[in-house]
């Protein structure tokens, strides 16, 4: 098990906890009380972040391992912070207006990509030994 892949993962998580404490904040700011998950479009933009990043994260944290086990530690960290990176400015984008999430949308995809490519490519090649 790598230790980089292990702390990427927490600061993953650590990121995601941020974002959906955001929902909450934004809630409370714009007056949209559970179970809505529309009203101001200030909080529908932090709500879809939070909600993107979660259907993001189901594909990036497995991806991640498997490129860690059958590629490697260190690049798949690296990707990995790139998919992070790519999140927290897809967040910082949206939260200000929809048209500014692409750079960070197209981080974090680019990352996600190689890691699921490279991952099975990864495991194809280790039949063969």
């Amino acid at each position: 098990m790598s230790s980089l892949t292990s702390l990427l993962t927490v600061l993953t998580l650590l990121f995601y906890l941020v974002i959906t404490i955001n929902v909450s904040r934004a809630r409370t700011k714009y007056k949209v009380l559970p179970p809505q998950t529309v009203g101001d479009r200030n909080f529908e933009r932090v709500l879809r972040v939070q909600q993107n990043t979660l259907e993001q994260i189901v594909f990036f944290l497995p991806s991640l391992w498997l490129f860690s086990f059958y590629v490697s530690p260190l690049w798949s960290t690296i990707l990995g912070a790139v998919w992070l990176v790519g999140r927290i400015a897809y967040a910082l984008g949206y939260y200000q207006a929809a048209e500014k999430r692409l750079i960070g949308f197209g981080l974090s995809s680019l990352s996600s990509t190689l890691l699921v490519l490279g991952s099975f490519v990864g495991i194809i090649l280790s039949f063969s030994k």
